[in-house]
């Protein structure tokens, strides 16, 4: 009795809702917030809006000339996706070259650098990659890349970022590289 003389209804009442929010709302904001899930969380380490440049692949990771690669294992994509050799040829998982209807070994597919050659390309604008940030994403440091172009919109339609690239250019679009250091 001493126990529940001391407690009034209301304050019951409120731990009782506080543990059911902790409960529900917890789980709510975990999956609000999983990386995967979440538009907010373009990709590990940017949790901006700006949407991800053209890439053949999921998510717009590029090797250190900013060539496309996978964004699951960092390997080589050419820019119709497909896996590709040392000698830029589209090559199976186990790295055998692909064979084309006929039965002859598929040529080569350009292998084009997304900011500095893609945007350019397909938008009709001056793009370079210019601004970077860095973040700890699957124990390891990635490196965030800003597409800045001369252009006053974003990929995603928007109003360009200003502040973050230089001769007058603007964030356009964004990709990443997995630098393989540990954080």
């Amino acid at each position: 009795m001493r126990l529940a003389a001391g407690r009034t209804r209301r304050s019951f009442l409120a731990r009782v809702g506080a543990a059911t929010f902790a409960v529900v709302g917890g789980r709510l904001v975990a999956a609000a917030v999983a990386p995967e899930e979440a538009q907010s969380f373009h990709f590990c380490g940017h949790i901006w809006t700006t949407g991800s440049c053209p890439h053949p692949g999921k998510l717009p990771r590029v090797d250190r000339r900013g060539r496309p690669v996978r964004t699951s294992d960092g390997r080589p994509l050419d820019n119709l996706g497909r896996l590709v050799n040392g000698e830029g040829y589209p090559v199976d998982e186990a790295g055998v070259r692909l064979l084309g209807p006929d039965g002859q070994p598929l040529p080569r597919a350009p292998r084009t650098r997304l900011c500095d050659d893609w945007v350019t390309e397909q938008y009709g604008f001056d793009a370079r990659l210019q601004g970077s940030w860095f973040r700890c994403c699957g124990n390891q440091i990635r490196k965030l890349l800003d597409c800045c172009a001369t252009s006053d919109r974003r990929i995603n339609g928007d109003r360009a970022l200003t502040g973050y690239c230089w001769g007058n250019r603007k964030v356009f679009c964004v990709v990443y590289r997995d630098t393989g250091l540990p954080c």
